[in-house]
């Protein structure tokens, strides 16, 4: 075995793998290799970035002994979507003895993870399984403020991106849940909302300003009122910079709620066309908030808001970087949980935020 971290990239020349394997390449005592179906993309990236190149196929047989082959360590899967996606990536590491790290934001993936725990657990390796912005660095922001308050009460969170578009990967992620029902906790029940409606307008500092969000299905809407006992409100919204694209996609969400369009998940790909085309009149901010209400130990009220702002069309790093962090603390032996488990409570804010040094990206934390 080598005395570097061998991790393998699967889908490491995509849009998020590209920009894993960009910052692994600097991570001291980490060997990459970029792994995808087209050899030839992946020769490229890895030239460039003095990385190995591989050729993998999630969907063929073997996988299991070509970790084993290429002497993985890690294997990190940025191949989406994950919704109704099986688990035959993370077993293959598991069976050949490799840590596994994914970026799924799709709930039931990511929570579902669990059920390979006690096998992970027995084989000594970490299968973690939402290494993205949510719940990764959201759970960061609620833990690190957690001790500031008595008592928790709400937890209201989102993110909204720039004109940077997506892959189509993420797009169909994303319209999977378009004008679908999503089980959300309110009031101390759980109650039902409809993806990308229940509209709220969101005011970042400046210069990004207002935002529209709405309502999308992330893994934290499940696994937050369970890590926060007390809470009673949980919610997650989304959105983009241009409101043409905003509102396009909410009512798209009415089509979707009334019928009229039965799977909004097979217009991904005419969709990126049609939002390439307006990424001129974008504005390359994103920006992120967590925001805290409840009580404080005396038993005032007290909100607290983290707020993160990208600038340059930086967003689409900040999901990344949770894979990456992860990497850099099992290279560096200080990350020693092993099971199957949800991306929660494995790094702090600061180690996340570590990885983006470099890049035009703020956070501040105020009152309100």
């Amino acid at each position: 075995m080598s005395t570097e971290l061998n991790v393998l990239v699967l889908g490491g020349y995509g849009n998020f793998g590209r920009l894993i394997v960009r910052r692994l390449a600097s991570v001291p005592g980490v060997r990459v290799l970029v792994a995808g179906r087209n050899l030839e993309k992946a020769q490229a990236l890895a030239e460039a970035q003095g990385a190995r190149a591989v050729r993998l196929d999630i969907d063929e047989p073997g996988l299991a002994e070509a970790f084993s082959r290429l002497d993985v360590q890690v294997v990190i899967s940025s191949v989406g979507p994950f919704q109704g996606q099986d688990y035959r990536v993370a077993e293959a590491a598991l069976a050949a003895g490799s840590h596994y790290i994914d970026l799924a934001d799709a709930r039931g993936f990511v929570c579902g993870i669990t059920r390979l725990d006690e096998v992970a657990r027995q084989r000594g390796v970490l299968l973690c399984a939402g290494a993205s912005s949510v719940p990764g660095l959201s759970a960061a922001v609620v833990d690190e403020l957690l001790p500031r308050f008595g008592r928790l009460e709400r937890i209201e969170h989102g993110i909204s991106s720039s004109e940077k578009t997506p892959g189509v990967s993420t797009l169909a992620a994303v319209l999977n849940y378009c004008g679908r029902p999503i089980r959300c906790w309110r009031d101390g029940k759980w109650r039902s909302v409809y993806g990308w409606q229940d509209l709220r307008l969101q005011c970042f500092r400046a210069p990004m300003g207002g935002r529209w969000i709405g309502a999308c299905d992330v893994p934290d809407l499940e696994l937050f009122p369970a890590r926060y006992p007390g809470v009673r409100e949980v919610s997650f919204r989304a959105g983009v910079g241009l409101r043409l694209t905003q509102f396009g996609t909410w009512a798209l969400s009415w089509l979707v709620r009334a019928g009229l369009v039965r799977d909004a998940v097979r217009l991904a790909p005419l969709l990126r066309r049609g939002a390439v085309m307006l990424e001129p009149l974008g504005d390359g901010l994103s920006g992120m908030f967590v925001r805290l209400s409840g009580q404080d130990p005396s038993g005032l009220p007290l909100t607290l808001t983290w707020e993160l702002l990208a600038h340059d069309n930086d967003g689409p790093n900040i999901p990344c970087m949770a894979a990456v962090a992860l990497v850099r603390k099992l290279a560096n032996g200080s990350l020693v949980a092993r099971g199957a488990m949800p991306c929660i409570g494995l790094f702090s804010t600061q180690e996340y935020l570590a990885e983006l040094e470099g890049m035009r990206i703020e956070t501040q934390v105020r009152e309100g």
